[in-house]
C-alpha cells in the first residue's frame, strides 16, 4: 500500500457509519443505488439475514489517508463458507478445486448479498482519482486475501467501467445476461405497447386483462402507506416461494420491518388482494435511475398475475416515475416477449492458484463467447416493431 494510505476490515458496517458509508457508496453527484446504502446493508446485518451465522461474515473494507483522516473509499466485503445467495454460480469451480486436493471455501464475496443486481463494488467518493483510488482498494483486497489464506475474491454484478478495470488489474473476468427494460422516454403504458409487435401488444393486453380475472385487486404501496400487517402478509409470500425454490429464505421477517422503518420511499410494495385477503405480491427498490424488481410471492396461483405484478407493474410505475429502466432480477427468457430485452451483467474473480487460476481463465473464455453469441440471437427476436 502506497505511503499515506491503509486498508482497514471492519466486522460489520456500523464500525464504519453512515455518513461515511453513504459519502463513499452514494455521493451527490452519483445516481442514488438504494443497495449500496448503508441503511440497506446495515438491515441485512442487524436483522440476522447477514452473520457469521448464515455464513455471510462481513468483512467490508475501508480506504484510510493517513495524513488527513479521511475515509477514500470503501468495499462491501463478506467471508463466505458457502456459494448461497450469490446469483453467479460457482458451484462447479468449488466442487473441482476440492477435488483436486484444494479446500475453496473460506473465500472472500464482494458483492450486495442475495442481490442480483448492477452496481459498483469499489466505492469512493468525489473529488478524488477515482482510478488510483480503485487501484489502492483492489490491492488491498489482494492482500487481504492473501493475509486470510482464502481460496478466490469474487466480485459480482459490478458495473462495466469496474470490470473492465478489475480485468486490466488482473482479475478474471466473467459476463453474464439479464433481461432489463429500457424506458425511451414513453409517456404512458399504452406508448410503450405502440412501441411493440401487433401480436405481443395484444398477448400482453390478454395477460394483463386475465391477471385479475378472478376477482385480484391490486395496490401499490410506498412510503408510510406500508404497516406491519402488510409485511407480515409479504413475508409469507416469500417464505412459501423460498420453500418450494432453494428450501430456505435468506431475508427474515425483522429484515422487512427495519427497511421499512429506515427507507420506506425508496421501496415499491405491490400487493394483491382476493375475497378480502392477500394473496400474493413482489417487493421492489426504488433507485434515482432503476426500479429494481426483488422478491415475489403468492399463496394462490392465478394466471399471468405474476407477469402482471412482477413486469407489467413495475414498467407502469417506472414511466409515472420516470426512470429509466427497470431490473427484474436474474433469470428470464420469458421476460424478452413483455419488453425486457438481453443485456450483459459482469463479475470479476481473484484465484489464488496459479493452475486452478489458468484452468478457470481457459472455462471463461469459452463461457464469454457464449454468452455474447446467446444475447445476439435472442435479440433477433425483439418483442419490439421493426423500424425497416
Amino acid at each position: 500500500m502506497h505511503t499515506g494510505y491503509s486498508i482497514k476490515a471492519a466486522g460489520s458496517i456500523s464500525e464504519i457509519g453512515k455518513q461515511v458509508w453513504d459519502a463513499c457508496a452514494n455521493p451527490a453527484s452519483r445516481s442514488f443505488d438504494p443497495f449500496l446504502s448503508f441503511a440497506f446493508l446495515d438491515a441485512l446485518e442487524k436483522s440476522g439475514s447477514v452473520t457469521p451465522r448464515t455464513g455471510w461474515a462481513p468483512y467490508h473494507l475501508m480506504l484510510e489517508n493517513d495524513d488527513q483522516d479521511g475515509v477514500l473509499g470503501v468495499v462491501p466485503m463478506y467471508l463466505k463458507n458457502h456459494s448461497s445467495g450469490e446469483y453467479v454460480f460457482d458451484y462447479s469451480w468449488a466442487d473441482a478445486f476440492q477435488r483436486a486436493g484444494g479446500q475453496y471455501y473460506p473465500k472472500l464475496q464482494i458483492s450486495i448479498p442475495f442481490t442480483p443486481a448492477t452496481g459498483r463494488r469499489l466505492l469512493t467518493g468525489i473529488g478524488d482519482d477515482q482510478r488510483t483510488l480503485e487501484n489502492y482498494l483492489m490491492s488491498g483486497v489482494m492482500q487481504i486475501a492473501e493475509k486470510m489464506k482464502v481460496s478466490s475474491v469474487h466480485i459480482t454484478f459490478a458495473e462495466r467501467p469496474q470490470w473492465e478495470h478489475m480485468g486490466e488489474f488482473g482479475f478474471l473476468q466473467r459476463t453474464h445476461t439479464q433481461f432489463h427494460w429500457q424506458n425511451e422516454n414513453y409517456s404512458t403504458f399504452d406508448d410503450f405497447l405502440a412501441a411493440l409487435s401487433s401480436r405481443k401488444r395484444k398477448n400482453i393486453r390478454r395477460e394483463r386483462r386475465d391477471a385479475v380475472a378472478n376477482g385480484v385487486t391490486i395496490e401499490l404501496l410506498t412510503g408510510n402507506e406500508i404497516q406491519e400487517h402488510h409485511w407480515d402478509s409479504f413475508y409469507r409470500f416469500y417464505v412459501d416461494t423460498g420453500a418450494r425454490k432453494w428450501g430456505t429464505s435468506y431475508l427474515t421477517r425483522q429484515f422487512f420491518s427495519i427497511i421499512g422503518e429506515i427507507m420506506p420511499l425508496n421501496i415499491l410494495l405491490v400487493m394483491c388482494k382476493r375475497d378480502g385477503r392477500y394473496v400474493a405480491g413482489a417487493i421492489n427498490f426504488i433507485g434515482s435511475e432503476c426500479l429494481y424488481g426483488r422478491n415475489w410471492g403468492c399463496i394462490e396461483d392465478h394466471p399471468f398475475l405474476h407477469f402482471e405484478v412482477c413486469y407489467y407493474q413495475a414498467i407502469q410505475f417506472a414511466i409515472e416515475r420516470g426512470l429509466s429502466r427497470v431490473e427484474a432480477g436474474a433469470q428470464g427468457p420469458h421476460k424478452l416477449s413483455r419488453g425486457y430485452l438481453p443485456v450483459h451483467t459482469y463479475s470479476a474473480h481473484w484465484i489464488v492458484n496459479p493452475s486452478f487460476r489458468s484452468a478457470v481463465e481457459n472455462f471463461l473464455q469459452g463461457e464469454r463467447r457464449y454468452v455474447q453469441e446467446e444475447i445476439e440471437y435472442i435479440g433477433t427476436h425483439s418483442p419490439f416493431r421493426s423500424e425497416n
